[in-house]
């Protein structure tokens, strides 16, 4: 008789112990290691928070008030922007901020992109160049519209004077409702184009040369070169340029105020929403109704730059797909 062993029956696989979830205890580890970089940029988004988000939510809850700037505040609802919709005022401010801004916008960009190519082929004084196209930018808007305002004055100004010297009807710019929307627009086409000239040579600089060379072995001219290439890589820094011009343009304030006054001429020529916006407030101590006009010009500029960033999309998306 053999005595036959049988085996031992196998011990259950257990399956691996699975550590705890330690993921929220390394994001906190996370969180103090990098304490000195988040104590370095705080600064920024303090000064944010106390003079950016806290008077933008202020306003917002200021909308929907009636408040004189002393007394107690009274909750009106929508009142105040049921009022600003039938305003004719306001949206006469409307159609002169977009009239404005189409006359200086357009001129703008496109003189900016002529100065960059122009300075962009120019081999000495780049450096004094790009400075002379600078210092309209850095120069006060408040003197700058001064000296506008002297320069197209009806009497003494020198364009009137330089108008006399060829045969040519003085005008009276700052007293006709055509006149004031083009001398601000053409205050603003002086004081950004060599910011935008700047920012497009930026750009031309990042283009390779090789493409240039090829395409003129290929028989290009200057035109197809600008058009074909130039252009094309430079659409992404144009858009960019439009949809700064255009939170820019729509928040015109200082170069009517200036030139105007408070009756913001003839006809209220020179209303823009953001002037209308600081009469009601600080004129007329209307802050309910200011706030409702800033909360409007708030989404007006939105929808603009949504616009523009959606034609980015767009152009990235058809160069993708070819």
């Amino acid at each position: 008789m053999t005595l036959s062993r049988t085996a031992a029956p196998a011990a259950p696989r257990t399956r691996p112990r699975v550590r705890p979830h330690r993921a929220p205890e390394r994001r906190r580890r996370g969180f103090l290691a990098y304490w000195p970089q988040y104590l370095a940029i705080s600064p920024f988004y303090i000064l944010f928070a106390v003079f950016g988000l806290a008077p933008l939510l202020f306003s917002f809850y200021l909308a929907f008030q009636r408040w004189d700037g002393i007394g107690e505040m009274q909750f009106a609802g929508l009142d105040n922007f049921q009022y600003l919709i039938s305003d004719d005022v306001f949206w006469l401010s409307l159609w002169n901020t977009l009239l404005i801004w189409v006359l200086s916008t357009v001129p703008t960009l496109c003189l900016a992109l002529v100065l960059a190519v122009l300075l962009n082929s120019v081999k000495r004084f780049k450096a004094f160049y790009r400075m002379a196209f600078f210092i309209p930018n850095i120069t006060s808007t408040v003197a700058i519209s001064i000296f506008f305002g002297a320069l197209f004055a009806t009497n003494y100004g020198l364009v009137n004077a330089a108008l006399k010297a060829v045969g040519l009807p003085e005008v009276a710019w700052l007293q006709n409702t055509w006149g004031i929307k083009i001398v601000i627009a053409v205050l603003t086409v002086w004081q950004w184009t060599g910011y935008n000239a700047i920012i497009y040579l930026a750009g031309l600089q990042t283009i390779s040369s090789d493409l240039y060379e090829q395409a003129k072995v290929d028989g290009a001219n200057a035109v197809q070169l600008f058009f074909h290439i130039t252009l094309p890589l430079l659409r992404p820094i144009i858009l960019f340029t439009v949809v700064l011009s255009t939170i820019g343009g729509l928040q015109t304030f200082t170069e009517p105020k200036v030139l105007l006054g408070d009756t913001a001429g003839t006809g209220q020529s020179g209303l823009t929403m953001v002037f209308y916006f600081y009469r009601q407030a600080f004129s007329h101590n209307d802050y309910g109704y200011g706030a409702a006009i800033a909360m409007v010009v708030l989404l007006v500029v939105a929808l603009f730059t949504i616009l523009n960033w959606a034609l980015v999309q767009r152009g990235e998306g058809g160069r993708a797909r070819r």
